[in-house]
């Protein structure tokens, strides 16, 4: 039925990947293509005894336009999946409208260097403007909206589970729950234990720039930025327990506040046990977290890049992970003239998910959707012209594709809600 160009073969491709595989009516025909040829190989031959799906591989260097386009016209995709790194989301899109296909990823553009002086006045201007200053923001991808109008492509921007699932419990609500939504707490809470002194459940250097940026949500239309890791609350979350988690900056505070201006306040929280959070702080105090390069012995190095280096690969801690994880939406509002509160949630297990596909539970919940949005682009539920964050979709098909491969919906009609 369809052709589909996945850009990336590392712990969320690889799950998104082994998902595409066991829907084969879908996904007939599959290319995985990285930087690094061997990777695709090994996991195209593991998988090929398990599925209908024709698997192909290539190597792309993504940061190379000509070398996309080049990929993109041979193999004639209907699709293209970007689970690369976010720094390769706009190569991959110009490669993408220079050959006529429809594009999706699962996290919003950031910089890789982000001492390069024209993208630096660019950024220094939006913090003036918009009131608040990570690196990642919707701005670089939504500059490309009338682009793939005028091609009459979609673009599917931030399709894994925080951005993504919990723009759709947000549509869903706004559709099935309330009239009016008044607050929305969203709740990222890892429980799972892998046994190391300090690792990151996904890309080290991703993971940590976004946990040590400044702090910030959206209240009446504005954003309120407070110093990194600030505000402290504990929750008892379902099938995991009490935790501490923190108000970090996140990107689907940008996209909701945009889709839905009435909601009164916005805020996303995650958990942090106490050693990452010393851990951080202490490499961030000693230049380990910069992205600026310096000279070592002769060689110029990037600080976190050669941190990367040394942590856990996020792929390998699959069969180490215990425990679970709660990812979800609290919303107050109003319904038939009523308050009311809602949360929607899901709940994963970390072995579950190594027993299936080989993988913990952060890159299952986080593959497992850009199958799914794959799913709705690929049979015509989700496609319109111009580019889209999720919650600009219907969130039914949606929902009911992630209860059926993976990661279901539980509900509380009644819950405490976050002071």
């Amino acid at each position: 039925m369809s052709k589909v160009l996945v850009i990336g073969c590392g712990g969320v491709a690889s799950v998104a990947i082994h998902k595409c595989c066991q829907v084969s009516d879908v996904f007939t025909e599959l290319c995985i293509a990285s930087r690094t040829k061997s990777k695709c190989d090994a996991l195209a031959e593991k998988l090929a005894p398990t599925t209908k799906t024709k698997i192909t591989t290539a190597q792309v260097d993504a940061d190379d336009v000509n070398q996309l386009i080049a990929l993109i016209k041979s193999y004639q995709p209907d699709l293209v999946m970007n689970i690369a790194l976010p720094y390769q989301d706009l190569t991959i899109m110009d490669a993408c409208l220079a050959c006529g296909v429809n594009y999706m990823d699962t996290a919003n553009y950031e910089p890789e260097n982000t001492d390069d002086p024209a993208w630096r006045a660019i950024y220094e201007k939006r913090c003036k403007e918009a009131g608040f200053s990570a690196y990642f923001d919707y701005s670089w991808q939504w500059a490309y909206k009338k682009k793939f109008e005028d091609a009459g492509l979609t673009a599917l921007l931030g399709c894994g589970f925080d951005p993504g699932v919990t723009q759709a419990y947000c549509a869903y609500a706004a559709k099935h729950e309330f009239d009016t939504i008044d607050t929305i707490d969203i709740l990222d809470c890892n429980g799972g234990d892998h046994g190391y002194a300090f690792a990151t459940n996904f890309n080290p250097e991703i993971n940590l720039r976004e946990v040590s940026a400044p702090g910030s949500y959206m209240e009446n239309g504005r954003w309120v930025e407070i110093p990194a890791m600030s505000i402290k609350r504990e929750y008892d979350f379902d099938q995991v327990g009490k935790k501490d988690m923190y108000l970090l900056h996140h990107e689907e505070i940008e996209s909701l506040g945009k889709n839905f201006p009435d909601v009164k306040r916005i805020r996303f929280f995650m958990t942090f046990g106490q050693s990452y959070l010393d851990h951080m702080r202490c490499l961030e105090d000693v230049g380990m977290l910069s992205t600026t390069p310096i000279n070592y012995n002769g060689q110029e190095i990037v600080p976190i890049q050669f941190l990367k280096a040394l942590l856990p690969d996020p792929a390998s801690l699959g069969p180490r992970t215990k425990g679970k994880t709660n990812i979800g939406c609290i919303f107050t509002g109003t319904k038939d003239g009523q308050p009311k509160t809602y949360y929607i949630y899901n709940v994963c297990d970390h072995q579950a998910c190594y027993r299936e596909v080989g993988s913990q539970a952060i890159s299952y919940t986080t593959g497992v959707p850009a199958m799914c949005g794959a799913l709705m682009m690929l049979t015509g539920q989700w496609t319109k012209p111009g580019v889209y964050t999720v919650e600009e979709f219907n969130p039914d098909p949606f929902l009911d594709a992630l209860d059926k491969y993976g990661l279901p919906r539980s509900e509380n009609r009644a819950p405490a809600l976050v002071d």
